[in-house]
């Protein structure tokens, strides 16, 4: 294999590469990038037997075709720090090196026998949307989704196709974020799968413009994402996702409508006193006011106000403040709306037209 490459596009795609591989493995073929070169372009194919990609570089000179398996973090960090506008790589028995200029590096090679084999994209009964649509989906759900270990099914985003919508939900058991988008349906529609957290970030970080088509494909143990210079795959995880529908209010007797930015400012200046152990503020809604508190044994206490437009009788319920403004951050609009029937039923967070965010109330001492 010998290439002349753009050193920037060589870079973006180690780095791209290195977001997959993972960082410790009993399998020492994982910590390799795997380079193909064709006549007219190199590709990057990085796995962790997880979520795996594919990255396509065309701007490239191909003087012989080959491939080449080499270590992925070493390769990324040379072509950082060099300066030039063009690498070299040039393959030569059980060495690959990488050169610009004066400047040289010669990595030890692997039998690319040894590399995972990674699948192709399918592009048969796949569904197109816009790039933007797809990261705006993933920004307002997968936050939400859980880290701690618990059920396994949780630690993903539920994706469904239904009624010309393509929907993502998550949830840590202590919140719920709902999104949704309208795409052309295909012919034959696949079923809900549950995508790990870390496949739809990777999935976000190869999408270079928001107006690009993308195209998802759906199989029995996979789901794959298809740009113009990516492909990228995650396994699926199983279990059975919570019965979320059953945890969203159909109706609510108060409602408060709040501009965002002032909300989440309040919400910031009173949590500031509260500590990780106690980590609540309550809000006291009325007419025209919210009253924002928050207490601390060992820090002290705060209040904020607000003014709102209300419907419904005096009432307070209490929220993590934390988990709150992770959906107010993502609101589509400038105003949001709170509906809630108890302090101990859930809060219900109108964030968009198709964005509904639920948060578990919190039971404090007053």
């Amino acid at each position: 294999m010998k290439i002349l490459c753009n050193r920037e596009k060589l870079k973006d795609g180690l780095a791209l590469a290195n977001n997959v591989i993972p960082a410790k493995s009993p399998k020492p073929a994982l910590a390799n990038v795997c380079l193909v070169a064709t006549a007219d372009a190199l590709e990057l194919v990085g796995t962790d037997l997880e979520v795996a990609l594919r990255y396509r570089i065309e701007d490239v000179k191909v003087d012989e075709p080959g491939t080449a398996v080499i270590p992925a973090r070493v390769a990324f960090d040379f072509v950082r720090d060099l300066t030039g506008e063009t690498v070299t790589l040039e393959t030569n028995q059980n060495n690959c090196t990488i050169s610009n200029g004066t400047d040289s590096c010669e990595l030890v090679t692997l039998d690319p026998d040894e590399f995972p084999v990674v699948a192709h994209f399918d592009a048969s009964g796949a569904v197109s949307l816009q790039a933007g649509t797809f990261a705006a989906l993933v920004g307002r759900t997968a936050f939400a989704a859980a880290r701690e270990q618990g059920r396994y099914a949780m630690h993903g985003v539920l994706t469904e196709i239904a009624d010309g919508q393509l929907k993502m939900v998550a949830t840590d058991g202590r919140r719920l974020a709902v999104a949704s988008a309208p795409i052309d349906m295909p012919k034959s529609i696949p079923r809900p799968v549950i995508v790990p957290t870390k496949g739809t970030q990777l999935f976000c970080r190869v999408l270079a413009d928001p107006l690009d088509q993308v195209q998802l494909s759906f199989s029995e143990n996979q789901i794959g994402l298809k740009t113009r210079n990516a492909e990228v795959f995650a396994r699926l995880l199983d279990g059975e996702f919570p019965r979320y529908q059953a945890v969203i209010p159909l109706e609510s007797a108060n409602v408060v409508e709040a501009d965002t930015e002032t909300l989440i400012r309040k919400l910031r200046l009173v949590a500031n006193v509260t500590g990780d152990e106690a980590r609540a503020v309550r809000l006291s809604v009325k007419k025209g006011t919210m009253d924002i508190f928050g207490q601390s044994a060992g820090r002290g206490e705060a209040r904020a106000a607000m003014e709102i437009d209300y419907k419904g009788k005096p009432a307070e319920i209490a929220f993590n403040p934390d988990y709150v403004i992770d959906g107010l951050k993502n609101c589509e609009s400038g105003s949001v709306q709170l509906e809630f029937n108890e302090k101990t039923s859930p809060g219900k967070f109108r964030l968009g037209e198709s964005y509904i965010y639920i948060v578990m109330p919190i039971t404090i001492d007053t």
